[in-house]
């Protein structure tokens, strides 16, 4: 499977986050990546469902929903509503992951599990059957432009190795500090997804950095 790009829309201009869109909808992309934030999961705080149910009016591409919030399945039903193709939440935040994953499968949605840098890939040995995707955090989650952590490539490349040995087709996804060196490693690991944010938004050109990427 050729690699999908998915730009993160955290990193776009927030004063013209529709503009932002429409690039992307025009773009070689093949989902759109938001994320959550809600200042306790992690230090920051993005955006929440308000503007998630504006931008799905103008938003062509599947919506990639990242939850880096505490309790996201609270949330299950709110992401729904807003169209979302895939929900991300993190292995850290829930207590009963299992129930999580299935709920949101009820919901309608594909079901995703986030790693943040220091959670090993071995904790997904009794779910990764039941997951459609694994998101690792290359970066510590809360903010854009963050340098990548190189460890993430090996990391890649076992999480690659298990669900091989396991004859899943879980799609593995990477989300921080990435441009054409490191993205380029990723895909070379076995990533199935980039996520992309400063390095479309804050280029020159955002559609040639999308097309860039997806040429790797």
């Amino acid at each position: 499977m050729k690699h999908k790009i998915a730009p993160s829309l955290l990193a776009a201009d927030f004063l013209n986050l529709q503009r932002a869109v429409e690039i992307v909808n025009k773009s070689e992309a093949d989902w759109l990546h938001l994320d959550v934030m809600d200042g306790v999961f992690v230090p920051n705080i993005s955006f929440g469902f308000s503007v998630l149910n504006a931008l799905k009016e103008v938003c062509l591409k599947p919506m990639d929903v990242h939850l880096m919030i505490v309790e996201p399945q609270r949330f299950i039903s709110q992401v729904a509503d807003v169209g979302a193709y895939m929900m991300n939440v993190h292995y850290e935040a829930c207590t009963h992951l299992h129930r999580t994953v299935a709920a949101i499968k009820e919901a309608g949605m594909k079901a995703g599990v986030t790693l943040n840098p220091h959670t090993p890939i071995s904790l997904l040995e009794d779910i990764i059957q039941d997951v459609d995707m694994v998101l690792l955090m290359s970066v510590n989650p809360g903010f854009g432009g963050q340098p990548f952590i190189m460890h993430t490539i090996d990391k890649t490349v076992r999480l690659k190795e298990m669900i091989r040995n396991k004859g899943l087709d879980t799609m593995i996804e990477i989300d921080g500090g990435l441009n054409m060196e490191t993205a380029k490693q990723m895909v070379d690991a076995g990533a199935d997804i980039l996520v992309a944010g400063s390095f479309v938004f804050k280029s020159a050109d955002p559609t040639k950095a999308i097309h860039d990427l997806k040429m790797l």
